[in-house]
């Protein structure tokens, strides 16, 4: 399949974060994709994010967050999932591009749920909506994962 390079913007269009994954599949509204940790190892909320960690990549055009499923460099175990609130994604056949928007949700496998960067979050400059949308794709996140560790998704 196609390499793809992921663009993570800050809310300014600054590029924060540059990678390639290799394509998986493709909709008109949606994109995933694997790629590999581009950073040196690093303790994050008790998972070790470490250099070559599997990483794969959910992005939509149509949803205010990507989903990412972190897989273990070295023996493939998952390690969870890391979604990132955010506008939604623009891709075209060659770049995924999204802007971040602080608000993040750490999944571990056991199903319990972390939110990250909430203070961060309440102080970007963000209209009452777009706020309103990206605490809404908070809220569907966590009762999505909610429904899978209950066992209803």
């Amino acid at each position: 399949m196609k390499d793809i390079t992921v663009r993570k913007l800050d809310l300014q269009g600054n590029e924060t974060w540059r990678y390639s994954g290799r394509l998986l599949e493709r909709a008109p509204q949606y994109l995933r994709l694997e790629a590999h940790f581009n950073r040196p190892d690093m303790p994050f909320h008790g998972i070790l994010l470490a250099r070559g960690d599997r990483f794969v990549e959910e992005f939509y055009s149509d949803r205010w967050y990507n989903i990412f499923e972190i897989h273990d460099r070295d023996d493939d175990r998952l390690k969870g999932w890391y979604c990132n609130i955010c506008f939604p994604a623009e891709f075209d056949h060659e770049t995924v591009s999204y802007v971040d928007l602080a608000l993040d949700l750490l999944v571990y496998p056991d199903g319990k749920q972390l939110i990250l960067d909430i203070d961060e979050f309440n102080n970007l400059a963000l209209s009452p909506e777009d706020r309103a949308r990206s605490l809404d794709a908070l809220q569907a996140l966590q009762d999505d994962f909610t429904l899978k560790f209950d066992g209803r998704l």
